[in-house]
C-alpha cells in the first residue's frame, strides 16, 4: 500500500532509522557514566560526615532517588545480610533509567543536589538559545544576501569579500573567541571578557540587568555571527555562480526572459541547501555554543556542562547530551522531510522508485 505514496514510505523509513539511532544514542548516554566511579560514592565523597549509620542512611536515600537500589514490596531499599543496600544490575538500571526518561525526570544534580537536573537546564537552556539563535537567523540572511551578490555581481566586490568570508569561515569557535576577548578585552577593555552579566548586579527583569546582559552579549555574539555568515556565504556564493552556468538560465536567457525572473529561478534552486544548513544549524543550536560559552563563561549550556563534567556530575552530563542528542536528530530528520517535499529531484526519484 505504501507504494503507492512514495514520499510517505520515505518519510516512515528514514523516521525508523532516527529511532534506532536515538535508542542506541540513549544507551552509550546510559552506560558511559557507568564505567567510572559510582556516582553514589562521588555524591557521599561530596556530602562526608557524621557518624556510620548516618552515612548509611544518606548512601540509602541516594540510591533509592537515583534508581540504583533494588525495592521490596513495600518499595524500601533492601539490604544484604551486612546491612549493606543491594543495587540493581545494570539492565535494571537501565529500565529505571529510561522510564525515568519517559517521564521528564532526568535525575538530580551531584554537584547542586538536591536541585533536578531539568532545573539546572532550564535555567541555562534561555542564555543559549538567547545567544544561538539571533546568531543563526541573522548569519543565515546576511550570510546568504551577500553570497548572493558576490556571486551575480563578481568583480571587485566579489575579489574582496570572497577571501574575507573564507577566513571566517575557517577560523573554529573557539580560536576567534579566544582573539576577540585578548583584543577587545584584555587589550583595549572595550567589552568585558566573562560572564552574561556582571557580578554585582542581580538577574531580573530589570533595566540595569538588561543593559549589562547587553554589554556582556557583544562579543560572544560577534564570535558565532560573523563564522556563521561567512560559512553561509561561501555556500551561497557557490550555489550562484553554479546556478547561473547551468543550461536552463542559458536557455532562459536565450529565450528573453526578464533578468529579474532569472535570478528569483537562481536564488530559489541555490538556497536548498542553505535552508537545509538553516534546519540543522537550528537543531544543533542547543549544543553548537558550547565552546564559546566556556570561553567567556556565559552562563549557558556550554557553562553547565563544563560545570559538570569538573565535578563528575554524571546526571547534568546525561541530560545536556541527551538534549543535544534529540535537537540533533530532529533537525536531521526535519531536513530529510524538507528536502523530499521541496527538491523535485528527489521527488521525482521517489516516485520513479514507487513504480
Amino acid at each position: 500500500m505504501l507504494k503507492q505514496y512514495p514520499t510517505l514510505r520515505f518519510i516512515l523509513q528514514r523516521g525508523g532509522w532516527y529511532l534506532l539511532t536515538f535508542f542506541v544514542a540513549v544507551v552509550i548516554n546510559f552506560a558511559l557514566p557507568r564505567f567510572g566511579s559510582d556516582p553514589v560514592d562521588i555524591i557521599m565523597g561530596m556530602n562526608s560526615g557524621g557518624d556510620p549509620a548516618t552515612q548509611l542512611a544518606k548512601k540509602v536515600s541516594f540510591l533509592k532517588e537515583f534508581g540504583l537500589a533494588k525495592l521490596d514490596d513495600k518499595g524500601e531499599v533492601m539490604l544484604d545480610a551486612e546491612g549493606q543496600p543491594v543495587k540493581k544490575g545494570l539492565a535494571e538500571q537501565f529500565f529505571t533509567y529510561i522510564g525515568k526518561t519517559l517521564q521528564g525526570d532526568l535525575g538530580t544534580s551531584f554537584q547542586k543536589y538536591p536541585k533536578k537536573v531539568t532545573d539546572v537546564m532550564g535555567d541555562a537552556i534561555p542564555w543559549t538559545i538567547a545567544l544561538q539563535l539571533p546568531t543563526i537567523i541573522l548569519g543565515w540572511i546576511v550570510g546568504n544576501l551577500l553570497g548572493a551578490l558576490a556571486a551575480y555581481k563578481r568583480g571587485t566586490f566579489d575579489r574582496v569579500f570572497f577571501p574575507l568570508a573564507l577566513l571566517f569561515s575557517a577560523i573554529p569557535f573557539f580560536v576567534f573567541g579566544m582573539l576577540l576577548v585578548y583584543f577587545f578585552a584584555v587589550q583595549w577593555s572595550i567589552f568585558p571578557a566573562v560572564g552574561g552579566f556582571a557580578a554585582d548586579i542581580v538577574p531580573g527583569f530589570t533595566i540595569d540587568f538588561f543593559a549589562s546582559a547587553a554589554y556582556h552579549y557583544v562579543l560572544p555574539f560577534l564570535s558565532i555571527f560573523l563564522i556563521s555568515a561567512g560559512g553561509q556565504a561561501i555556500g551561497m556564493r557557490s550555489m550562484g555562480i553554479y546556478e547561473l552556468g547551468t543550461d536552463y538560465i542559458k536557455y532562459a536567457k536565450w529565450l528573453g526572459v526578464k533578468e529579474t525572473r532569472i535570478l528569483l529561478y537562481v536564488f530559489r534552486n541555490a538556497m536548498l541547501p542553505q535552508l537545509t544548513g538553516l534546519a540543522l544549524a537550528l537543531g544543533g543550536m542547543v549544543g553548537g555554543a558550547l565552546i564559546t560559552e566556556m570561553i567567556f563563561s556565559y552562563p549557558g549550556l556550554g557553562m553547565a556542562m563544563l560545570t559538570a563534567i569538573q565535578f563528575n556530575d554524571y546526571p547534568v552530563i546525561q541530560g545536556v547530551t541527551l538534549v543535544i542528542t534529540t535537537c540533533v536528530l530532529i533537525a536531521n530528520f526535519t531536513v530529510d522531510i524538507l528536502v523530499a517535499f521541496l527538491d523535485p529531484r528527489v521527488k521525482a526519484g521517489l516516485q520513479m522508485g514507487g513504480n
